[in-house]
């Protein structure tokens, strides 16, 4: 199971008080600045990190035309200040629904053919 970190959601991202689930804000949180939290990019990173061994958690979104997310894991010296994700390959794995498609965010964003369209996502970390 994995916990959302507070302290690293991007202000517009509202982490539920259990830190299972995150969802929009209509307007930006006035939170404290701090070097873990991403100032620019919609991100929320989970409490613990991992740097071996098998972990998998299952992910639950909103599925549909307007539904608009992205899931992945990333190497803990993402740089949380940047204004642009950096080049995929090289920092994030990662996965995204919008505007009713799938996508793997690689550089350009490769397509996803699913059918049928998924309700959970499981994510395998090896």
């Amino acid at each position: 199971e994995v916990f959302l970190d507070p302290d690293t959601a991007h202000p517009q991202l509202v982490v539920s008080k259990d830190r299972r689930s995150v969802r929009w804000g209509e307007t930006k949180q006035e939170l404290p600045n701090r070097y873990e939290r991403f100032e620019h990019l919609c991100c929320v990173l989970g409490r613990e990190g991992f740097s071996e061994g098998r972990h998998c958690w299952e992910v639950e979104g909103e599925v549909g035309d307007e539904a608009c997310w992205a899931i992945g894991v990333t190497d803990s010296l993402l740089d949380r200040k940047a204004r642009i994700f950096p080049y995929p390959e090289t920092w994030i794995w990662a996965v995204q629904q919008r505007k009713g498609k799938f996508e793997a965010l690689t550089e350009p964003c490769t397509p996803l053919s699913l059918s049928p369209v998924p309700k959970r996502i499981w994510v395998v970390l090896d």
